[in-house]
This record gives C-alpha cells, sequence and structure tokens, in this order.
C-alpha cells in the first residue's frame, strides 16, 4: 500500500476509528453463496476486484485482499506457515511475529503479522476449512491503531448456509449484581442502535 496519505487527515481518521472501537457504527456483509462463506466488513469500502476465487475491497487506511485455495496434500501446518513466510517476505515485509488468530467455526487458523516497507502493518492469515477442500487466505495491510477492525474482520469469517457471519462477544469482568444492573443502566442510556448491516453477493460463477 502506498504512503500516500495527509498526516493531519490520517491523524483524525484514526482517532475517529478508535472512538468507534469496532465495526458497529456500520458494516456490511459479503456473501459467498458457491462456499456458504461470509464475512463482515466496515461500510464505505470500495471493491476492487471480485471473481470466483479472490476478491479485493480497500477503505483510505485499509486494503483487504480473500483468495481461496484448494487444499493440498502434505503437513498442512509445515505447508501453511511456510506458504506464509514465503508471502510475508514477498512483500518485504519485516519484524515477522507468528499470529495467535482463532476464527471459529473452521478447523485451524494460521496466520503472521508485520511491518510493510512504508511502514504500515500487514497481516496474513490462513482459515482451514472443515468442511470443504478449501483455504480462505485473508490479507490486510492497515494503518496503526485499525488493529482491532482488522481482527474483527479476520474474526468475523464464517461457513454456514444461514449465510451469517461470525460475531465475537467479548468477555467481561464478572462483577457483584448492584453494580451490574448499574453499569447495565448506563450503557442502555448511552447505547447507539445498530444499522443493519448491508449485504453484498460475491462472484460465484
Amino acid at each position: 500500500m502506498k504512503n500516500r496519505f495527509n498526516p493531519i487527515a490520517l491523524m483524525l481518521a484514526l482517532l475517529l476509528m478508535i472512538a468507534a472501537g469496532t465495526m458497529d457504527a456500520g458494516a456490511t456483509v459479503y456473501n459467498w453463496s458457491r462456499y456458504d462463506l461470509s464475512f463482515e466488513t466496515p461500510d464505505n469500502g470500495f471493491v476492487t476486484f471480485n471473481s470466483s476465487t479472490r476478491f479485493e475491497i480497500q477503505w483510505e487506511d485499509m486494503v483487504m485482499t480473500v483468495q481461496l485455495y484448494s487444499k493440498d496434500q502434505g503437513d498442512e501446518k509445515k505447508m501453511l506457515t511456510e506458504n506464509l513466510q514465503r508471502k510475508a517476505l514477498g512483500y518485504s515485509m519485516y519484524d515477522l511475529h507468528d499470529g495467535k488468530l482463532k476464527v471459529k467455526g473452521f478447523k485451524k487458523t494460521y496466520s503472521i503479522d508485520g511491518t510493510m516497507p512504508d511502514g504500515s502493518r500487514a497481516i496474513i492469515a490462513d482459515l482451514v476449512s472443515k468442511h470443504q477442500n478449501l483455504i480462505v487466505e485473508v490479507t490486510v495491510n492497515y494503518l496503526y491503531g485499525n488493529r482491532e477492525i482488522v481482527e474483527d474482520m479476520i474474526k468475523s469469517f464464517a461457513e454456514n448456509k444461514n449465510q451469517q457471519p461470525n460475531h465475537e462477544h467479548k468477555r467481561q469482568k464478572v462483577q457483584p449484581r448492584h453494580k451490574a444492573k448499574k453499569q447495565q443502566s448506563k450503557e442502555q442510556q448511552q447505547e447507539t442502535p445498530r444499522r443493519p448491516a448491508k449485504k453484498e453477493k460475491l462472484y460465484d460463477a
């Protein structure tokens, strides 16, 4: 991703995204009917490529690519971790770390993250299907500060005929009942209703 951003505009955008915290302000659900595959992204993304095995979308401060592959025979873990290393080095990424992402409903998730030559961040994740001969590879190039949104996008991937993405429920600390009721009342007063997610179908021919 080329470094073509206005620094002041970037700071404002990052502050807004950090204030939002998640994709609750507005989201779009994408469905790949052929694979019973669904996922969710923030609104206002611009789709730059859409085929039967590849999907690309970008925002001002983030780009996501989804590539579908058939599983190969052999040691799955070794094959996929080596493949992730090769791809990361192909992007000239540095300061690499093995990721710890888990995506509900998939057999296994392998991921790697690091820094791109222009200073932006990137994560590559391979989601191994439980039900199909399929690997879903998600690559996201993003600016520092968007990590939570990026993880939410990847964790939203789901395989189901209901065409519903995963929504992870964050754990909360156990607290006394009177404090819990007080907190709940406060949250209800401040809560902004979540807008229904838009739905889009991907290329299935």
